[in-house]
């Protein structure tokens, strides 16, 4: 079956070659940058990210190695630097009896005494040139360890200066991350607030149930009023048709009593 496979994979390998010939690499590569860009993309961002903090934290292990060079390298030039300074106060004694001796020699003496021993002429100078050539060479190798002891603070230096940077850096990360997970945050509410179907069927049934209540109130005050106009109100216009038949009925009667004494004094005149 693998052979299979394999046979048909190298078939389709020549007959792309024969066809497209040498650009069938730029295609396939083509391909697989598009196919890894369609996969990137489908990915979801929270899965992103969350990948991305993993991979600071990663990050961990590389800054504490660091840091336990960086301790290394700082016992390392505190005890080169103790050493140095032990030597100097060596050769800073060997000095001062490098010098004594010398001051000694410069006189005429031929015979010396030190700590209660006596030495010729010719050993004190031996013992000033065996002590001379140790002084020179002890403080050629201090100087060699000065110099080892400077490339070391140098280096100390810039190894704590990069991890401060790292440090700062994986600072920096973390806080962008937090920044693009609180902005994930407020796309997805937005996205929860615009794709909200706000169903207002209820709404509309509320108010048309308040125009109905409203609409019988209506109803009820006018039958209400209707009843009030034909039960228990005063009959007004009866009232009004009485008084104009009496006051016809009076003015006729007046004139027919006294219009004819009237019209006599109108005559006299």
């Amino acid at each position: 079956m693998i052979r299979k496979l394999v046979l048909g994979a190298a078939a389709i390998t020549v007959i792309g070659g024969l066809v497209a010939g040498k650009d069938v690499f730029s295609y396939a590569r083509t391909g697989i940058c598009s196919a890894r860009d369609r996969l990137r993309s489908e990915v979801p961002i929270d899965f992103e990210i969350e990948r991305a903090r993993h991979e600071v934290h990663r990050l961990l292990p590389e800054v504490r190695k660091s840091m336990h060079l960086i301790a290394e390298e700082q016992v390392e030039v505190a005890r080169l630097r103790a050493s140095i300074e032990k030597r100097e106060k060596t050769l800073q004694a060997q000095q001062a009896a490098i010098l004594s001796l010398s001051d000694d020699l410069k006189n005429e003496d031929v015979r010396f005494v030190y700590a209660g021993h006596k030495y010729t002429r010719n050993e004190v100078q031996k013992n000033l040139a065996e002590r001379f050539n140790r002084f020179k060479i002890a403080e050629d190798t201090v100087k060699r360890e000065q110099q080892v002891l400077a490339a070391k603070e140098k280096a100390l230096a810039a190894n704590r200066e990069t991890l401060e940077g790292m440090l700062s850096q994986k600072k920096n990360l973390e806080v962008e991350l937090e920044r693009l997970e609180a902005r994930l945050r407020t796309i997805d509410a937005r996205k929860q607030v615009n794709g909200l179907a706000v169903d207002d069927s209820q709404l509309t049934r509320v108010k048309t149930l308040i125009a109905t209540i409203e609409k019988r109130l209506d109803v009820e005050d006018a039958v209400l009023a209707a009843e009030g106009d034909l039960q228990g109100l005063i009959p007004v216009e009866q009232h009004q048709a009485e008084e104009t038949s009496n006051i016809t009925d009076a003015i006729d009667s007046y004139f027919q009593e006294h219009g004819d004494h009237k019209i006599a004094n109108a005559d006299a005149e």
